[in-house]
């Protein structure tokens, strides 16, 4: 049998016994899509391969924890947001710098944002990348982690209402950007 023959309960009740298939089946079962999400915050290939790497070495020495984890590619995928939080922290930004007044709530919306997100999501992607880190943070733990604002507030130490605020200054900066291609009007 391969290691994509066992589900996730029997992969990690490998790895508690020192099995290395155990260990196999779960790196080669979520590693893409943890790559995935660190890479959409740090940006760049080797940065995001080394936290990798580190999250994966975090959760199989906390393998034995699992008990009261009832989903492992969540928890896999909060450790990996963390690593990369810490790192953005740590080394390009400190979040208490972004804080702002709460005021802007929803004044000055307008529904073609919303239509100018769907129609062209290869550069709201580029404009997301181009964010200064913590705006970027915000919008990707809340569009790509699909995370609720409380959550992205515990985890970057900031209020739901700042998360908010950072993610409707995120989303006015990325439409600014592109209310300069030809297609908005």
């Amino acid at each position: 049998m391969t290691p994509q023959d066992y589900n996730d309960d029997e992969l990690i009740a490998m790895c508690r016994v020192g099995k290395g298939m155990g260990y196999a089946g779960l790196y080669q079962k979520y590693a893409k899509t943890t790559y995935n999400s660190i890479h959409r915050f740090v940006l760049h290939t080797a940065e995001a391969e080394d936290l990798l790497q580190e999250t994966f070495v975090a959760v199989f020495k906390d393998i034995n924890r699992l008990e009261h984890v009832l989903n492992f590619g969540a928890w896999l995928k909060r450790v990996a947001i963390n690593k990369s939080i810490s790192y953005l922290r740590k080394n390009r930004i400190h979040f208490s710098d972004l804080v702002f007044t709460e005021l802007e709530a929803w004044e000055d919306y307008d529904p073609m944002e919303d239509s100018i997100f769907e129609n062209r999501l290869i550069d709201v992607k580029k404009a997301i990348r181009e964010l200064p880190d913590g705006f970027r943070s915000v919008v990707t733990m809340y569009v790509y982690e699909q995370l609720s604002q409380e959550e992205i507030g515990k985890i970057l130490g900031i209020s739901a209402n700042t998360v908010r605020t950072h993610y409707h200054r995120a989303k006015k900066k990325i439409l600014a950007k592109l209310k300069d291609k030809s297609y908005h009007e």
